[in-house]
């Protein structure tokens, strides 16, 4: 089949178009024909060489994939050939063909198109465990999302909605009004003001439930001075960088914070299912009726990978990269 390879470790220019065994698949797995699949941060480190796969996984760039399922393994019994499916990968989504754990697969609603199913399995379970299995983003709450205009940030902001809780974004100033047509409550622009001041001031110097991050050690003193008592703080990546000084620990005692911190990659495959099937539960029928919907903010021929790639690491995106495979 074809498939892009990475070359070497470096940067989009190593991204090639060739050719790589098609996958078989497992009795508990579908193979699917990928029509679409989106671009991740982890799609980006992994081709530096900074993010290995997890063990077992296919070495392949792509960690979601929407097509039609072409063989079902023997043990299979939900889906069968001609099925139009989409979900969440270790790797391999960057190819003609991919597999899927049966128990992975979601079916692709009628109203969406494969490139806008393929930008839901990724952000949509990412942002689902952050604000509601770690975070216990409750209905009257408030949540602050960072990179709020990222796939993840689109995702967060309509799962956090659906779950009636109050939504503060930041985001640069182009981005804003994204967040706010999401159904955001108060978009800062983080280069123009002080999102800690901001965030007191919106809320009468009360402060958030949630924090939903990715930034880390710049905004961490920030971070804690937003949040309320008893308040949560979930870090899924670093984007700024790893540390902090001069952190009084005290805060988060006098406060009765929990912060924690989250990957879903590495997760178990146990843990994975478990969530894409609440997910499912709680938003497929949400997708269905328009309630939500996956932001796309491009659609590239896979063939332009590396572009899609260099645009993804110029932050210039809105919602989700997709790449059209054919």
């Amino acid at each position: 089949m074809k498939a892009i390879l990475v070359k070497e470790p470096g940067g989009p220019e190593q991204l090639v178009l060739g050719e790589y065994e098609t996958p078989q698949p497992q009795p508990d797995e579908l193979l699917v024909k990928v029509h679409a699949t989106a671009l991740n941060r982890a799609d980006t480190l992994q081709r530096q060489g900074k993010y290995p796969p997890p063990a077992g996984a296919s070495p392949l760039l792509g960690l979601e994939v929407a097509g039609e399922v072409v063989e079902a393994g023997s043990n299979c019994t939900k889906y069968k050939t001609g099925d139009k499916v989409f979900g969440l990968l270790p790797g391999g989504g960057y190819a003609e063909y991919a597999v899927i754990q049966e128990a992975m697969a979601m079916r692709v609603p009628a109203n969406l198109s494969m490139e806008e199913a393929a930008a839901i399995p990724e952000v949509f379970l990412t942002a689902f465990q952050a604000l509601i299995w770690l975070g216990k983003l409750q209905e009257g709450e408030r949540v602050l999302l960072h990179a709020g205009a990222s796939g993840v940030g689109t995702a967060a902001i309509q799962l956090a909605r659906a779950t009636k809780a109050e939504v503060i974004v930041t985001a640069s100033k182009q981005k804003l009004q994204a967040c706010l047509d999401l159904g955001t409550h108060k978009a800062i622009d983080y280069k123009a003001s002080n999102f800690e001041e901001e965030v007191l001031a919106h809320t009468n110097g009360e402060g958030v439930d949630v924090i939903i991050d990715f930034i880390a050690g710049p905004y961490f003193k920030q971070n804690i001075n937003c949040l309320r008592l008893d308040g949560r703080m979930v870090l899924l990546a670093s984007l700024g960088g790893g540390k902090v000084e001069e952190f009084d620990l005290r805060k988060i005692l006098a406060k009765r914070l929990q912060i924690m911190g989250s990957t879903l990659r590495s997760r178990s495959p146990e843990y994975q299912v478990q969530l894409t099937q609440e997910v499912a539960q709680f938003a497929m029928p949400h997708f269905e009726r328009g309630e939500i919907k996956p932001v796309v903010d491009s659609v590239y021929d896979w063939q332009d990978v590396a572009e899609a790639h260099r645009y993804m690491e110029e932050n210039r995106n809105i919602g989700k990269i997709v790449l059209r495979v054919r």
